[in-house]
C-alpha cells in the first residue's frame, strides 16, 4: 500500500486553476520490450467518480502510479489537481490521497498505533486534532472496534480497510483508489461503494481503479475502460454506454405476430425466442410504451415489455471480444 499526500497548507490551498482533477496527453510506459501503458489520455472532470476499469494487467495500477510520481513516463504528460507531475508534487501530492496495491503496515503495532505513526509523520497535519481525525476515520471504513488489534492479526478485508483510512487521515481533493474492495466480503464491498458515494457528496474527485464493473456501475458518474495497456474508451458513463443501443424484448404467445409488428415500426435487428416465448430488437430512437401501444393495437397480447441496457461488461466485451476475467 503507497498512501499519498496529507492536508495542503493554507497559503497553497487556492493555488493554481484547476482544469480537471486529472489530465493526461500520450501517457506511456515501457518494461524492456513490453508496452504496459500504450499513449494513453485521461480526463476526470473535478467532482467525478472515474471508474477507471480493466482486467489485471491491463496497465492501471502502472497509469496510476505515474499519476502520483511513483514511476516515471517514458513519453506523455501528466496534470494532477491542475500542476504537472511529477514537478509539482511537492504542491499537489498533500492534496491527494490514495490506495495502491496492497496496504501494509507495521505488523506487530495495532491498527490504531499505525495510523498514529503516520499522522506523527505527516509535517502538515495537526497534532491537536490527530485523535479526533484518526478515530473518524476508523469509524469511516467500519474498523474502529478492531482498532486495538494488532495488524498480523488483521484479515485481508481488514487490512484493505486500515489502508483506506490511512489515505484518509486528512481531508482530500483527489482520492485514488486501486482495487479498494479487495479481500472484502459483500458487505465490506457495500460499505466501500457508500464510502466513495459520501466522498463524491462531499466534493471529493475519485478516481477507483477495479476489475470490477458491476461495482464501480453502481457508482462511476464517468468511466475509463482499458486493455492491453490502451485506452478504449472514457467518458460519462451514460454516454459512454450509450455506444450501444438498448434491446426491447417483448414476452408474447404470438411470436411472429410480434416480430411483423417491431418490424413495421422500425425496429432493427428482431429476433424470436421461441424457446423464452420473447421477441428482441435494438429500440433505436424508439420508446418503448410507444412501442407497447403499437403492439396492442395490431393485436398482439404483450405479457412482458423489458428495456435492457448494455452494462459495462457488454460493452467491455464489444470492444475487446474478450470476457472481463482475462489476466495479462
Amino acid at each position: 500500500m503507497t498512501s499519498i499526500g496529507i492536508a495542503v497548507p493554507a497559503a497553497l490551498a487556492g493555488a493554481g486553476v484547476e482544469a480537471a482533477g486529472i489530465a493526461t496527453f500520450g501517457l506511456t510506459r515501457r518494461f524492456g520490450h513490453q508496452v504496459a501503458v500504450d499513449d494513453v489520455s485521461l480526463s476526470v472532470p473535478n467532482g467525478a467518480v472515474y471508474g477507471f476499469l480493466g482486467p489485471n494487467g491491463s496497465g492501471k495500477t502502472t497509469t496510476i502510479r505515474m499519476l502520483l510520481g511513483l514511476v516515471a513516463p517514458h513519453a506523455g504528460t501528466i496534470e494532477v489537481l491542475g500542476r504537472p507531475m511529477p514537478s509539482s508534487g511537492a504542491l499537489v501530492l498533500p492534496r491527494v490521497g490514495a490506495l495502491i496495491e496492497g496496504p501494509a503496515f507495521h505488523p506487530y503495532l495495532s491498527g490504531l498505533d499505525n495510523l498514529r505513526r503516520l499522522d506523527a509523520c505527516d509535517r502538515t497535519a495537526d497534532p491537536a486534532t490527530s485523535k479526533a481525525r484518526i478515530e473518524q476515520a476508523l469509524h469511516r471504513v467500519g474498523l474502529w472496534a478492531a482498532a486495538r488489534k494488532k495488524y498480523r492479526q488483521y484479515s485481508l478485508g481488514m487490512k484493505q480497510r486500515l489502508g483506506l483510512a490511512a489515505a484518509l487521515l486528512q481531508p482530500r481533493e483527489l482520492l485514488i483508489l486501486d482495487e479498494p474492495t479487495n479481500g472484502l466480503d459483500p458487505q465490506g464491498t457495500r460499505e466501500v461503494r457508500n464510502l466513495v458515494r459520501s466522498l463524491a457528496a462531499d466534493g471529493t474527485t475519485v478516481l477507483v481503479s477495479s476489475h470490477l464493473l458491476s461495482e464501480v456501475e453502481q457508482v462511476a458518474t464517468h468511466v475509463g475502460i482499458m486493455s492491453a495497456g490502451r485506452l478504449l474508451a472514457q467518458g460519462r458513463l451514460e454516454d459512454v454506454l450509450g455506444n450501444k443501443a438498448a434491446t426491447l424484448r417483448v414476452e408474447t404467445d404470438e411470436l411472429e405476430l410480434a416480430a411483423a409488428a417491431m418490424a413495421r415500426f422500425g425496429l432493427t435487428q428482431v429476433s424470436v425466442e421461441p424457446a423464452a416465448g420473447a421477441v428482441t430488437a435494438l429500440m433505436g430512437a424508439a420508446r418503448p410504451q410507444d412501442v407497447n401501444a403499437r403492439l396492442v393495437s395490431e393485436g398482439v397480447p404483450v405479457r412482458g415489455l423489458r428495456l435492457e441496457r448494455p452494462g459495462l461488461e457488454d460493452l467491455f466485451v464489444s470492444l475487446t471480444g474478450e470476457g472481463f476475467d482475462v489476466v495479462r
